[in-house]
């Protein structure tokens, strides 16, 4: 049976949803499961979900993400761990950290995978190659340790543990950093990260000014979605980067994904591709988008979007 361990990340005092996802695919495949946080409390919900042993670092260090810092107290509690498995949800912190870990630890990494099946302590993954054109299955050998980084919105969650779990504090010997952090500045936006979102509305070019991005929000808010954007409009400063779906921004994979005005450059596909469903809007008939779309819709999208709007809140009402 497979030892697991789980690098757990958080928000706002929740485990994100990749996490849970994590914690229910580890316990479904009958392995043993360990955690690590820098917050007891967020240990304590992962007993929830089948961890059986959190380890626990609380140092001023870690509370903002410093890649020297992570990679020592974490190669660390691996070790202690006695897994043979290391999960994490793909993210931009888990892709720079891992990697480190797995050059430091000398173990096997694969990242942005979308399947993974365990058979004891073999796995196989499957991760997406050139721009979502094809995929790779991959299987980790002459490597005691293997990790895995998944994608978000890729597996079922269950709450399956008995709410009890062991606490490891570790003690946190502070390595001789390069770099410090000082400050990180958030934004205010309350919605989920794009790669955590289970519905995402996304615009394009096809609403012509950066004003008219205000046109997606209230069907954002009747959807509870999250807004994201081309590469198109973040480089014409319409957006933020942070809000950027595609091959040079995030990769998203939720269970509805609406583009608005978006032609579906074969980076932006890299990105989005994923999505369960993918409703397209564009005047356009022949737009690449089409191809990928589950349902397609051809016409003005600042007549459709309101319309949607007004149909999907009478809908949810």
């Amino acid at each position: 049976m497979a030892k697991f361990f789980i690098f757990l990340e958080h928000a706002d005092g929740q485990i994100k949803r990749g996490g849970l996802e994590l914690l229910s695919a580890a316990k479904n495949a009958g392995g043993e499961i360990s955690i690590f946080t820098n917050n007891e409390a967020i240990a304590e919900q992962a007993a929830k979900y089948g961890a059986t042993t959190g380890y626990v670092c609380k140092n001023s260090t870690l509370e903002n993400y410093n890649p020297e810092a992570y990679c020592s107290v974490v190669s660390e509690a691996i070790s202690k761990s006695g897994a043979s498995v290391v999960l994490a949800s793909s993210s931009m912190l888990a892709r720079d950290l891992f990697p480190r870990v797995a050059a430091k630890m000398n173990v096997g990494f694969a990242s942005d995978c979308t399947e993974i099946k365990f058979n004891g302590d073999n796995l196989l993954v499957r991760k997406p190659l050139y721009a979502g054109k094809c995929s790779a299955t991959v299987q980790f050998s002459n490597s005691n340790i293997k990790i895995v980084l998944m994608r978000a919105n890729q597996l079922p969650i269950s709450q399956t543990g008995n709410g009890s779990i062991k606490i490891e504090n570790l003690s946190f010997s502070k390595p001789d950093l390069k770099t410090v952090v000082k400050e990180v500045v958030r934004g205010t936006s309350k919605k989920l990260d794009l790669t955590e979102a289970n519905i995402i509305v996304s615009g394009g070019r096809g609403l012509k000014e950066a004003k008219n991005f205000e046109l997606l929000n209230p069907l954002a808010e009747v959807l509870g979605a999250t807004v994201g954007a081309s590469r198109a409009v973040v480089d014409a400063g319409w957006v933020p980067h942070g809000m950027q779906v595609g091959q040079t921004g995030k990769t998203v994979a939720p269970s509805l994904y609406i583009a608005c005005g978006i032609s579906g450059a074969i980076q932006h596909l890299a990105g989005m591709s994923g999505s369960k469903v993918i409703v397209a809007i564009n005047s356009d008939a022949s737009a690449p988008i089409f191809q990928k779309a589950t349902y397609g819709i051809v016409g003005d999208v600042f007549e459709i979007v309101p319309k949607l709007t007004e149909e999907f809140r009478k809908a949810l009402s």
